[in-house]
């Protein structure tokens, strides 16, 4: 038994083939949404990449090794670095920051960059 198709049904199907084949085709209103979107990601990367700067390093500073002994904190090596006219609590981020630590926590024998006295 063969299958009875319609004119209408048949150029319906054919229009749909040809559709998928064909390649994408902006209209004009297209092409101005796709400029002004591209434009405007253009000058969001200009004016944050404005802003962006890389920062060399900071000034040498001369340090002293020190190994840790049982009791000592890095808040008593702080607080004698600071002589009273500076806050500890700056020192202590400035001394993890030297030793590359993630806790104030030291272990006996821990070798211990401290910045040798300026004045």
């Amino acid at each position: 038994m063969s299958a009875v198709v319609s004119i209408d049904e048949w150029r319906a199907a054919r229009r749909q083939e040809s559709a998928s084949e064909r390649p994408l085709r902006l209209t004009r209103r297209g092409r101005v949404v796709l400029t002004a979107l591209v434009l405007g990601l253009m000058a969001l990367v200009v004016l944050w990449g404005g802003k962006a700067f890389a920062s060399g390093p900071g000034e040498p500073r001369e340090v002293t090794v020190h190994a840790v002994e049982a009791g000592e904190t890095l808040w008593q090596h702080a607080a004698a670095l600071a002589g009273g006219d500076r806050d500890v609590r700056d020192l202590v981020d400035e001394l993890m920051a030297l030793n590359g630590l993630s806790s104030t926590s030291l272990q006996v024998g821990q070798q211990l960059l401290l910045p040798v006295d300026e004045g």
